[in-house]
């Protein structure tokens, strides 16, 4: 029993420096990434970088987008899977044809979820948050109400 022990705490010890050595060349990847306006298909007030591949072309891609506390996206959808994990604060989620804060589930910081393409939801900054996105390109966003897209 106490080899048991040791095995599981040799193997959690080690692990907690690759764990953090992981977290910090993320932390230093953001922090490098080229920062810009998100798209127009967005509400104004988010911000956008490019972590790998180009969210243009038929291929897979990772952007990571910045919103400020309060920030809302509409009830929308995409035609492909997207993969989110919250980088920096609260990033609450619901699945519906409309907008409602109290139906909403919070991501915090490291959690990842899974949307499946065509899924209608929606997305609130609690705080000041910053979340990953991956997904097979080219990258659409459709809104469930036409008129809460700000392109219009």
């Amino acid at each position: 029993m106490r080899r048991a022990i040791f095995v599981v705490a040799l193997v959690v010890g080690m692990s907690l420096p690759v764990a953090q050595t992981a977290a910090a060349k993320t932390k230093s990847k953001s922090s490098t990434l080229k920062w810009g306006p998100a798209p127009s298909v967005f509400p104004k007030g988010a911000r956008m970088a490019v972590v790998s591949g180009d969210p243009s072309k038929a291929a897979h891609f990772v952007v990571e987008l910045s919103m400020p506390a309060g920030y809302k996206i509409p009830p929308h959808f995409h035609p492909t899977d997207e993969i989110v994990q919250v980088k920096k604060g609260t990033f609450l989620v619901g699945m519906a044809d409309t907008f409602d804060a109290a139906k909403t589930k919070a991501m915090k910081v490291g959690e990842k979820g899974t949307v499946p393409a065509e899924m209608h939801h929606f997305a609130m900054a609690k705080v000041a948050t910053t979340v990953s996105v991956s997904a097979m390109g080219p990258f659409a966003m459709t809104y469930v109400n036409p008129a809460d897209n700000p392109q219009k």
